[in-house]
C-alpha cells in the first residue's frame, strides 16, 4: 500500500533564532529531516511531501530535496495565506502561519493515501517510523488515527520553555490530549507547567506527550478542513498570533467521541532543537547513532 510522509517545515523557528529546519546537525551537515526521511524510506513509505514557505523552495531543493528525490518521490506544498478560505480576511499585521492543522491541509492536493505527519525539526527514531508505517498499511476505518507518544522527561529543554500536547492514555488509546504551553525543566529535575507563572504545577515526567507524529487516513482531510474553518470563524480578529494546532483538534474530536486514536508503543527516543543551546547535544546524539551503525557514514 502507498503511504506518504508529510513533513511540516514552514515554522518560523523564532525561539531558535534562525531557520532550524535547514540547519546542519549531523556529522556531515545533515539536517534533521533527512534522518526522518531516511527512516521513513526504510520503513516502507514511498512519498514525502514537504510543507514549506514559498521562499524556502530553492534552499530545500538544494540542501536535501533533490538528493532525496533519487530515493523517494518528493513533492512540495506551500503554507501561505493563498490557501486560506476566500471568505477569510487575514488580520492586519499578522505574519505567522496558522498552525499545524493548516499546514497539513496545504498538502491535501498531493496526498490521496494513508499518511503520517511529523515536524521537520525533531528526531523521532527508527522504530517509530516502522510502527507508524505498519499501522497505516493495515486496514482501519476512516475515523481511526494513530499517534506516537514520547515521555515528557525526554522532550524538555533546560534552556527554556516548550509547548507539548500532554496525553491521557487508556487501554492503548488516546483518551485526551491537552496542549500545555510554557513547560519548564528546572535544575533540580522538576518539570512544571509555568503558563500561569512560577513555580508552576508539577508534571509527571513519565507522562506521554505528542510530538506531532500522527497517522491519518485520507478521509481526515475533510475533518481537518471543517475544524480549521470553524477555528477561523471563531478567532479573535485582534489576535494576530493564534494557531490551529493538531493536538488541540485531536483532543476536541476525542471529547466529542468522533475519533479513535491509537497510541503506538515504541522504543524510539525523541530529541530535537528548540533553542540554539540544544544544538550541541543533538549533534552529539546523531554522531553516536552513526558510530553505532544505526546510520551509514553518510546518509
Amino acid at each position: 500500500m502507498d503511504t506518504t510522509l508529510i513533513v511540516m517545515a514552514a515554522g518560523m523557528a523564532s525561539r531558535y533564532g534562525g531557520n532550524k529546519q535547514i540547519a546542519g546537525m549531523g556529522p556531515n551537515n545533515e539536517i534533521l529531516l533527512e534522518y526522518s526521511v531516511c527512516d521513513a524510506i526504510r520503513a516502507g513509505f514511498n512519498k514525502v511531501v514537504f510543507i514549506i514557505r514559498p521562499e524556502m523552495l530553492s534552499d530545500m531543493k538544494r540542501i536535501c530535496g533533490d538528493k532525496l528525490a533519487k530515493k523517494i518521490r518528493v513533492e512540495y506544498a506551500f503554507q501561505d495565506y493563498n490557501s486560506l478560505p476566500a471568505w477569510y480576511a487575514v488580520p492586519e499585521g499578522r505574519v505567522k502561519p496558522f498552525g499545524t492543522v493548516h499546514a497539513v491541509l496545504c498538502a491535501r492536493e498531493a496526498v490521496h493515501e494513508p499518511f503520517a505527519v511529523i515536524n521537520a525539526d525533531d528526531y523521532y527514531g527508527v522504530d517509530a517510523f516502522q510502527k507508524m508505517h505498519d499501522y497505516l498499511a493495515a486496514d482501519a476505518g476512516p475515523d481511526r488515527a494513530a499517534m506516537v507518544g514520547y515521555r515528557l522527561k525526554n522532550t524538555v529543554s533546560i534552556h527554556g520553555a516548550v509547548t507539548r500536547g500532554v496525553c491521557r492514555v487508556e487501554d492503548g488509546r488516546l483518551a485526551d490530549v491537552q496542549e500545555v504551553s510554557s513547560i519548564r525543566l528546572f535544575a533540580d529535575g522538576r518539570i512544571a507547567d509555568t503558563s500561569a507563572g512560577e513555580p508552576g504545577a508539577t508534571l509527571d515526567p513519565e507522562a506521554l506527550v505528542s510530538m506531532n507524529f500522527w497517522g491519518f487516513r485520507p478521509a481526515a482531510f475533510d475533518t481537518l478542513q471543517s475544524y480549521f474553518e470553524a477555528f477561523l470563524r471563531g478567532a479573535d480578529p485582534g489576535d494576530i498570533k493564534c494557531e490551529c494546532l493538531l493536538p488541540v483538534m485531536v483532543g476536541s474530536l476525542l471529547r466529542e467521541g468522533r475519533w479513535t486514536v491509537d497510541v503506538l508503543d515504541t522504543e524510539a527516543v525523541w530529541f530535537g532543537v528548540t533553542y540554539q543551546e540544544d544544538r550541541p547535544l543533538v549533534q552529539q546524539a546523531l554522531r553516536a547513532l552513526h558510530e553505532q551503525g544505526v546510520y551509514p557514514e553518510k546518509l
